[in-house]
């Protein structure tokens, strides 16, 4: 697994000057996504619609809104 390129605005390029909050949304080699954000998987777990589940590995994240729509020009239609 490896990183290829950062998808929209870094965290600096966002105002994080501290490193204390640095959502980011990384495009891997295989063509899927990492994101960085915070976990809120006991928050929200019991909150998934009834045709949505997660694996026991698998972490329900958020990011901020500004992380996402400064990423989507750079999101690949297909």
């Amino acid at each position: 697994m490896r990183i290829i390129r950062r998808i929209g605005a870094s965290p600096r390029e966002r105002g994080s000057t501290s490193g204390a909050n640095c959502p980011d949304i990384f495009e891997l080699a295989d063509g899927s996504f990492a994101v960085i954000g915070t976990d809120v998987t006991d928050e929200l777990d019991r909150e998934l619609p009834i045709d949505a589940s997660r694996a026991e590995y698998e972490r329900i994240v958020a990011i901020s809104r500004e992380t996402l729509v400064r990423a989507k020009a750079e999101i690949p239609d297909a």
